[in-house]
């Protein structure tokens, strides 16, 4: 079954380990070769289950395929520790929610049920996880561990920030990741999901993303937005008021007035991040709430092999 077809069967459900489980389940199944193949536990063999051991690791997928009971053998462990960083300003809440729309299709609740698939994968690797949240303060801040407590406390965390009714809040992303990078005393890699809405200078945005990088961490940027309106601006010919909703302020246009020059500088903006990124050696992801959550997934894969 599809992740999108998981989806659909669990969209009813609000519990966020139960979504996030789904989903890593959905991706595992439809990996090739081993359902674990590119994770830090990777198998170095079978070997015949002897009766009185422990049946922790028995593999009952083979069981069923052989009939016989094996139990499976890891590699040494990796150990990674991973940060999770979640941008939870205002812009963060963008778009509104109608009745009954799932809350992972606007940018906060996409990131975070993204941030949880994450920790979920992290779980089964038996990695430790970390997570910070930040708007116009530093809101949560918790270190790198790997036990059950420490994972039901950090998903706690995450429900709130979906429970919490909505609050006019700015984002001083720039100080708060200066704030943890400073926090990141053993090499980590570090996963930020934001969508850039960062009112002020650019150059001191990217220094606080390359402070990140010190102390040899690998940094992945998920630059969330909702691509249809806020990169295509993609809206009917009627007068409409578009709303600052960090700051409050307010412009009465025609979207068709605007949307070729606005579309022109969100490009230029979104190229230069991109470009900074590349120069800053920090992987650069963008990634729309309607999306599915695959290119969350296969980039962690893909950049954890690359940490070493």
């Amino acid at each position: 079954m599809k992740i999108e077809e998981q989806l659909e069967k669990i969209s009813a459900f609000s519990h966020l380990e139960l979504l996030a489980n789904q989903i890593v389940e959905g991706f595992i199944s439809g990996m090739h070769k081993s359902p674990f193949h590119g994770f830090s536990s990777e198998f170095a063999e079978h070997k015949v289950y002897n009766a009185g051991e422990s049946t922790k690791h028995i593999d009952w997928k083979l069981f069923a395929r052989t009939d016989r009971l094996y139990t499976k053998r890891y590699e040494e462990e990796t150990n990674l520790r991973c940060h999770i960083i979640v941008d939870n300003s205002s812009s963060m809440h963008y778009p509104k929610l109608k009745d009954g729309q799932p809350f992972y299709e606007n940018k906060i609740g996409f990131s975070v049920l993204a941030s949880a698939v994450l920790m979920d994968l992290l779980k089964r690797q038996r990695d430790a996880v970390g997570l910070s949240v930040y708007s116009d303060t530093y809101e949560f801040y918790a270190p790198e561990k790997g036990s059950g407590r420490h994972h039901r406390m950090l998903l706690n965390k995450l429900e709130g920030i979906l429970s919490a009714p909505g609050q006019a809040k700015a984002t001083d992303t720039i100080t708060f990741l200066h704030q943890i990078a400073q926090k990141m005393h053993r090499r980590s890699m570090i996963i930020l999901f934001t969508d850039m809405f960062q009112p002020g200078n650019d150059e001191a945005l990217f220094n606080a993303l390359q402070h990140l990088k010190h102390n040899k961490h690998k940094v992945v940027l998920f630059h969330v937005i909702d691509k249809k309106t806020e990169f295509s601006f993609d809206f009917d010919n009627t007068p409409r008021k578009f709303i600052d909703l960090e700051s409050g302020e307010q412009v009465n246009l025609f979207a068709e007035n605007v949307k070729e020059e606005y579309e022109k500088l969100v490009e230029a903006y979104f190229k230069k991040v991109a470009d900074t990124c590349i120069q800053y050696r920090i992987k650069y992801v963008p990634v729309s709430v309607d999306e599915k959550f695959e290119k969350i997934l296969t980039t962690y894969l893909a950049e954890k092999q690359k940490f070493g």
